[in-house]
């Protein structure tokens, strides 16, 4: 099921957040921006959603006028359907520079995809044109890859976060969150683990609020709206002891469980 965040006569927002089924993997939103004849898909995922993901894209634009992918860092479950992609779409992948050498190793070396798929971003971000518009391609690193990027839509006023912002959800409706404190739970274990250190934070959320937002839209679970929700959110993790931070001296080792080969039968 396909939900839409904004529309006017120029401009769509669309995500797609159930394609991930049961025990197949993590639950992933995948975002489509429309802007006149341009359009932007955002971290399509795997092979396991190529072609659920294909599908449900076929009803807002032909696959062929699909301009760009853009990926937020290397994982699978963000790029590692860009074999499929660059096959049956014209569109180029837009990525960090560090992950160009990288994302091409999902891609059998018979398809011979030359550079000019490929737009790679310096550390400093880019704007990407769309059309009559732009949106912008803002670092995000550390948070939790090297080489990682948000893209902030000026128009829905929208900060598509990737990873940043995550929550693991199950069976909720999509919608946006407006309880922060109800909603941290979901999320406070999965940003410990996976954001660097509270620096990448800090640096992050200072970029982060010199943009209007009305939205931030993560990767991952539910999207949060409103100067409320969005405040309390980046005063968080303004704050926000992780990674990094949280690594004290190692121990003498002592394994918890004994891993051994199956028996041959």
């Amino acid at each position: 099921m396909a939900t839409e965040l904004f529309r006017n006569d120029r401009h769509r927002v669309i995500v797609f957040n159930d394609l991930v089924r049961g025990d197949d993997g993590v639950q992933a939103n995948q975002m489509l921006i429309l802007h006149g004849d341009q359009s932007m898909l955002l971290d399509p995922g795997g092979a396991l959603l190529y072609t659920p993901l294909s599908m449900a894209v076929a009803r807002y634009l032909p696959l062929k006028q699909l301009t760009y992918i853009f990926a937020s860092h290397q994982d699978p479950d963000v790029i590692g359907s860009a074999d499929r992609w660059l096959t049956y779409t014209p569109a180029k992948i837009v990525c960090s520079k560090l992950w160009g050498r990288f994302v091409p190793h999902s891609v059998p070396h018979y398809m011979e995809t030359g550079r000019d798929r490929y737009v790679l971003l310096p550390d400093e971000g880019a704007e990407l044109v769309l059309g009559d518009t732009a949106v912008q391609c803002l670092p995000a690193h550390f948070l939790h890859s090297v080489g990682n990027f948000n893209v902030y839509d000026p128009i829905a006023r929208a900060l598509f976060s990737g990873d940043v912002g995550s929550s693991m959800v199950t069976d909720e409706p999509y919608a946006p969150v407006h309880d922060f404190r109800g909603h941290l739970p979901k999320m406070e274990g999965f940003h410990r683990r996976y954001m660097a250190s509270n620096r990448a934070c800090r640096t992050w959320v200072h970029m982060v609020r010199q943009l209007d937002i009305d939205m931030i839209v993560p990767q991952h679970g539910l999207p949060m709206q409103g100067p409320q929700v969005i405040g309390a959110f980046l005063d968080w993790m303004d704050e926000l002891r992780c990674g990094v931070d949280l690594m004290t001296a190692p121990g003498k080792f002592t394994a918890s469980s004994v891993i051994r080969p199956l028996s041959a039968t």
